[in-house]
């Protein structure tokens, strides 16, 4: 009782110790359901078969299932103080799990020995009792699905015939979108971001599973936002949760999506920013939005040639962006007992080309990836063209050893011990495009020593050091480089007209 209290008083705001033995839930909940499945086989085998099985046996299976069931119950019920749930589908599920926890100890009571001689009919009872906690079972587990996959995950598929034996209803057919024949006349949402909310969000984010009391099915729903507020500041990426969520590292527990499921790629972040600083809107056009040089490749690559608006952006006659000349160029093979050398390492190895040779090597299972291990890299001077050593212990001594990297047109240092004196060691890597230090110390000094990347075109500085004006400046530098997680294209050309206004004052003093 005094636990039960305790978990209520938390309920509001769940300690970690509870959500910690709540995540225990699914793993246990398995254990009363073997148990009971096997009780029920052993005595439908003895009343078919006249099969003699030890009454001791069954007891002790039926104790144990009992046990576990109430177990489950308890880690349930933690689990469920995390939010996000159906609430009509949860108390449902509650409350069955525990009818089944109570049917299966009633079960075991009647057929213990012991009770047997008190209770003269309690042998009666027995049989009525384990079919009532073995169809409660197959119902608590059917909502329990429901909850962590949605309601209709146990029919989706279901063929036409089963589905009319079952009374359910036709099938529905798969979510399609409407088709981009020219980008610029594309409806923004609902061609654009709604496919990428869909497909990564709304599993998790919808009428019978909505995590964090968030759902991103309909813009009203996305509008309405989720528990702590808004989840998108139109005009504002930055501070938009939407977007913060999604460029957590992703062991980070409030990373979208979470660990294991399909996560968003460079491009749809991009998009999703991109709608969001433009205000959000869920009736545009592209054409009635302002299109800058980052996103129009993005854009470019959704749809066909169709005819520019008068007054909108030309994002499809531009066509796509040029290719990355070390994309096309044909590398050397790598030595295989490098390669092999470096997977021991935990070091993902992933072609980029079978063909030309270029390789992807990530760290995204390797957290623990340091300076030392970094020597290693240069051994694939030639063909590593995308490094991902984000979330790693490495620091600027690595950066020695990537800049050795000839090739390297994408490198992920989020969330590292990197800082300006690391950023200089870069200075000659020719092919370098693309650049994440979100999460460092990186501070202005860092910042004045990108322009000597002369191809770069996109770096990510959420949650650095550089100020406003270290951002103007490499803006004033880099007009063409797309800066991410810094200030928009307006703020920058107030900051220096502001600059410039007070340079001009000056001789007046």
């Amino acid at each position: 009782m005094k636990i039960v209290m305790l978990l209520q008083a938390t309920a509001e705001k769940p300690a970690d110790w509870v959500l910690f033995w709540g995540h225990f839930h699914p793993l246990i909940v398995h254990l009363p359901i073997g148990f009971l499945l096997i009780a029920g086989l052993l005595e439908l085998d003895r009343l078919t078969r006249r099969n003699s099985v030890s009454v001791h046996t069954i007891t002790l299976i039926l104790f144990w299932s009992a046990v576990s069931a109430t177990m489950a119950c308890l880690f349930g019920y933690m689990l469920s103080l995390a939010g996000g749930y159906d609430d009509e589908t949860l108390s449902s599920h509650k409350w069955q799990g525990i009818a089944v926890a109570v049917f299966a100890w009633i079960a075991w009571a009647v057929k213990s020995e012991n009770l047997g001689r008190i209770v003269p009919f309690a042998p009666i009872l027995y049989l009525p009792t384990l079919g009532i906690a073995l169809v409660l079972l197959l119902s608590t587990g059917h909502l329990g699905g429901n909850l962590t996959h949605g309601s209709d995950y146990l029919t989706q598929y279901a063929p036409g015939p089963i589905r009319t034996l079952a009374g359910l209803s036709p099938k529905q057919p798969e979510l399609k979108f409407e088709p981009i024949t020219d980008v610029n006349q594309a409806k923004v949402y609902q061609q654009i971001v709604n496919p990428i909310l869909q497909t990564r969000c709304v599993q998790c984010h919808n009428a019978d599973k909505s995590k964090a009391k968030l759902r991103l099915d309909s813009p009203d729903q996305i509008k309405k936002g989720y528990e702590d507020g808004p989840v998108l500041v139109a005009g504002n990426s930055k501070t938009s949760e939407l977007v913060k969520a999604c460029l957590l590292p992703e062991e980070d527990d409030h990373h979208m999506p979470p660990k294991g499921k399909p996560q968003l790629t460079e491009s749809q972040i991009a998009i999703l920013t991109w709608w969001i600083d433009q205000g959000a809107t869920f009736d545009k056009k592209v054409s009635e939005l302002k299109v800058n040089d980052a996103i129009r490749p993005v854009l470019a690559s959704l749809g066909g040639n169709g005819p520019v608006e008068s007054g909108g952006p030309n994002v499809a006659n531009a066509g796509p962006a040029p290719e990355s000349p070390v994309l096309t160029m044909k590398l050397p093979a790598a030595d295989p007992k490098v390669i092999e050398e470096v997977r021991k390492m935990g070091l993902l190895v992933l072609p980029l080309s079978k063909e030309q040779n270029q390789l992807e090597v990530s760290a995204v299972n390797a957290r623990s990836f340091n300076d030392a291990q970094a020597a290693i890299l240069p051994k694939l001077a030639s063909q590593i063209v995308w490094l991902r050593l984000g979330d790693t212990e490495i620091s600027d001594a690595t950066l020695a050893q990537v800049a050795k990297l000839k090739n390297l047109q994408k490198l992920h240092l989020e969330q590292t011990k990197v800082t300006d004196a690391g950023l200089k060691q870069l200075n000659g890597l020719a092919n370098l495009e693309y650049l994440n230090l979100y999460g460092t110390a990186v501070t202005d000094a860092g910042l004045a020593e990108l322009p000597n990347l002369k191809n770069l075109k996109t770096v990510y500085l959420w949650q650095t050091k550089v100020t406003e004006q270290g951002i103007a400046d490499l803006k004033k530098a880099m007009p063409k480089l797309d800066i991410i997680g810094g200030l928009d294209e307006k703020a920058i050309a107030e900051l220096a007209k502001a600059s410039n206004e007070q340079k001009s004052e000056e001789p007046k003093k």
